[in-house]
């Protein structure tokens, strides 16, 4: 049995200088219902969210728009919206763990690669666009396709991922689960010879791109291999 996380539309205001991202950005969220805003600069960014700031579901921000500071960026828009605003940050443009400090510290959600083919950037937004249905953690996803096999009751499935955290794995599916529903994983990372085996839950549903599967138990020795992974390619495709 399926069932799909039925949300009203979301309003994403997205901010690059670079068109191709903002572009591929704005075709992912309006192909699947969401209206996204894109803006090119701090000073038009700022001007949206001072007009828009009850309208705005999420920002998704490059830290390097011109002649600004990122960490800046945020700490302006938190004088705004008093911290309420959820912020993802585009991985490729930290420069610095100082950086990841800062943002932290500012509340930011989460990362985004900014490169990520069009139909891997809802799955990589969902979790803090549909934040009730999905219990994040405080953790970098990286966008990962890998065969993967889950096993729910008497029924074993094959798919692809979408993306990989420290805490749960998305997955490409035209045929998720419902909400809640416990199963078994097995997949294996790149490079390794040894299959990952967990129990997760699923966290967020929708037919349009697939699931979340938050981890439940996981091996020491399996987390560990999750999370020297996500760490080893969180800073990759890095803007120079």
């Amino acid at each position: 049995m399926t069932a799909t996380t039925t949300v009203r539309a979301k309003t994403v205001v997205v901010a690059d200088d670079t068109a191709f991202v903002r572009d591929r950005f704005k075709a992912a969220l309006e192909g699947a219902g969401h209206k996204a805003l894109p803006v090119r600069s701090a000073a038009e960014l700022l001007l949206r969210v001072r007009a828009d700031l009850a309208k705005i579901d999420l920002l998704v921000l490059d830290l390097r728009l011109p002649n600004a500071n990122g960490v800046d960026i945020v700490r302006s828009i938190r004088k705004i919206d008093d911290g309420k605003l959820p912020i993802l940050v585009f991985s490729g443009t930290i420069a610095s763990a100082e950086e990841v400090r800062d943002l932290a510290a500012l509340g930011v959600a989460g990362y985004v690669n900014e490169y990520s083919a069009v139909q891997h950037i809802l799955p990589s937004l969902a979790p803090h666009l549909f934040p009730d249905n999905y219990n994040r953690r405080s953790s970098p996803r990286v966008v990962l396709g890998i065969p993967i096999a889950y096993r729910f009751g008497n029924t074993i499935a094959a798919a692809l991922t979408l993306n990989l955290s420290h805490g749960g794995i998305a997955i490409r599916t035209t045929s998720p689960l419902e909400q809640n529903t416990r199963g078994r994983l097995r997949f294996r990372l790149p490079g390794s010879k040894k299959d990952i085996d967990a129990e997760a839950r699923v966290a967020w549903s929708d037919h349009r791109v697939g699931m979340g599967m938050q981890f439940d138990k996981v091996s020491a020795e399996d987390q560990g291999a999750i999370d020297g992974f996500v760490d080893a390619h969180f800073f990759t495709n890095r803007k120079a």
